[in-house]
């Protein structure tokens, strides 16, 4: 999760998410070349004499063409390539159902039979020591590692939006449409998120807790639930 006086991003907890810093990297990297050449030339003009004569320049006209359209593809191919990691889903080993209310969320994991429950946060005044304010759960999301997990997003009331930075999950929860997204992680953990979407007073109160757990364990905890 996030740290005090955290300007970056939180470490990656799924494959997705590592694609997505190493882009922001590379996306940061391309425009710090941009930066440094134009910087160069702005200094280089200010420093040199100018002469108004005019040339033939056409040469330099073939690079100011081909250069922004070399940079543009060097940020449209990963870009393109994450976009269809993040969209593939195929045959995933289990499908979770989330859906945001005013103020709360409720889950509903529709390959188990009777498992649902609703995730309220923990009031600080019932926090156990140790656990996290405004971000703990009275029911967290369950999930096994090294699965694909498939989540389909909704709300009943206003818009919502599902996030769990960590996993490189943010789905906006929109009333009468189902949005989908999937994540996985490699290593059992619990990551946090909340609602982004602005959806009222209680907004900030709303958090998202996925565990992750090994198989064996989650299946002794569905099995758990649904008797």
């Amino acid at each position: 999760m996030a740290n005090y006086m955290q300007f970056g991003f939180q470490d990656a907890s799924s494959p997705i998410m590592e694609e997505l810093l190493q882009f922001h990297d590379h996306a940061l990297m391309v425009a710090l070349a941009i930066c440094s050449l134009v910087l160069y030339l702005l200094t280089t003009m200010l420093t040199q004499k100018l002469s108004s004569s005019t040339v033939d320049a056409q040469a330099i006209e073939l690079i100011w063409t081909i250069l922004p359209a070399a940079v543009l593809v060097a940020l449209a191919l990963p870009s393109l390539r994450i976009l269809y990691m993040m969209d593939e889903i195929n045959q995933p080993d289990l499908t979770l159902k989330a859906i945001g209310h005013q103020w709360y969320w409720s889950y509903e994991y529709t390959d188990l039979k009777d498992l649902t429950f609703d995730s309220y946060m923990t009031p600080t005044t019932e926090l156990p020591l140790g656990h996290f304010r405004l971000l703990e759960v009275d029911h967290r999301v369950i999930v096994p590692t090294e699965s694909t997990i498939r989540v389909i997003v909704t709300a009943d009331d206003v818009l919502h939006s599902w996030a769990v930075p960590s996993l490189g999950v943010k789905t906006d929860a929109i009333p009468g449409r189902l949005n989908q997204t999937s994540f996985s992680t490699p290593r059992p953990g619990v990551y946090y998120g909340q609602c982004s979407e602005i959806c009222g007073a209680n907004h900030s109160f709303m958090p998202i807790v996925v565990e992750a757990v090994p198989l064996a364990s989650f299946e002794s905890w569905s099995s758990l639930q649904s008797s």
